[in-house]
């Protein structure tokens, strides 16, 4: 893994900061690839030319886009929201291919953290919940095709497509070029995949890769499981990168800090403070592989 392509996700504190302020403080701490989220990219309260602008200063601070957050739930009984979190996803691609971001980060549902959405196998069966998922991605692919722009999917816990296996389904359905993964290895261990064999498996299907750890046992996060500061939960960095390395990935490695309890008791929720510690740490994990 090369530390020039390694980026950070600025969510948390940085989502409440100025464009300016976050890349300002994430270049000093040598940072060259940035994941925006939807609250500093979102076509429906930005202008073409405001996200524009997004991407010229995230250059002028020698610095990429690597990839934009997007993320919606399509596991919904709620056909309205449905409709209209698919409608958001297509104005983002849309928008996406005018300024020239190329990935956009996308997941299934359903989110565990949202007690309005139904819980799979308790409310939903999967057979349902993929009948949701395949629609929308049926309508979000060939648009995604259309304008250019990678999909990378992003198995999470307790959704639909939560390990390699799960998401597996979902790209072999589809088949495209246009659809990938964002490789976040923390997921796949909690269901005791193995990272390393998964990102040979995928190969050029990762779009982008997530650098987080995790410890515990599949169920409710901040009981039985819990992501930790990187290299003390059950990833094998080491074997992890040479298998990224092996099948030739050169896009970004972005830290997704989700450590929340030590963040906020420790750093004081600075969101600039956790960006410092976990470059810190990555730096070591390269050195260490």
């Amino acid at each position: 893994m090369d530390k020039s392509r390694i980026g950070y996700l600025a969510s948390l504190g940085f989502a409440h900061m100025k464009p300016e302020e976050v890349l300002k403080s994430l270049s000093e701490l040598g940072y060259k690839g940035v994941e925006w989220t939807m609250a500093h990219f979102n076509p429906r309260n930005k202008s073409t030319e405001e996200l524009k602008e997004l991407v010229r200063l995230t250059e002028d601070f020698g610095m990429e886009i690597s990839e934009v957050v997007v993320q919606q739930d399509f596991v919904t009984f709620d056909e309205g929201a449905s409709k209209d979190r698919i409608d958001l996803v297509k104005e983002c691609i849309q928008a996406a291919g005018e300024i020239g971001v190329k990935v956009l980060n996308v997941f299934t549902g359903p989110a565990a953290w949202n007690s309005k959405a139904p819980v799979l196998f308790r409310d939903i069966q999967e057979g349902q919940a993929w009948d949701m998922v395949l629609s929308a991605y049926g309508e979000l692919v060939p648009l995604a095709e259309k304008n250019d722009v990678y999909l990378a999917v992003e198995a999470v816990f307790s959704m639909l497509c939560r390990d390699y296996y799960t998401t597996r389904v979902l790209i072999d359905h589809f088949d495209s070029p246009h659809l990938g993964v964002n490789m976040d290895p923390s997921h796949y261990v909690l269901y005791r995949n193995d990272a390393a064999w998964a990102v040979r498996q995928w190969g050029d299907r990762i779009k982008h890769v997530h650098l987080k750890d995790v410890v515990g046992v599949p169920g409710e996060s901040g009981k039985s499981f819990l992501f930790p500061l990187l290299g003390e939960g059950m990833m094998d960095w080491k074997g992890f990168f040479q298998s990224l390395d092996d099948v030739g990935y050169e896009g970004y490695a972005s830290v997704e800090f989700e450590s929340f309890t030590y963040g906020k008791q420790i750093l004081n929720s600075d969101p600039v403070r956790t960006a410092a510690l976990s470059m810190e740490q990555v730096e070591q994990l390269i050195a260490g592989s």
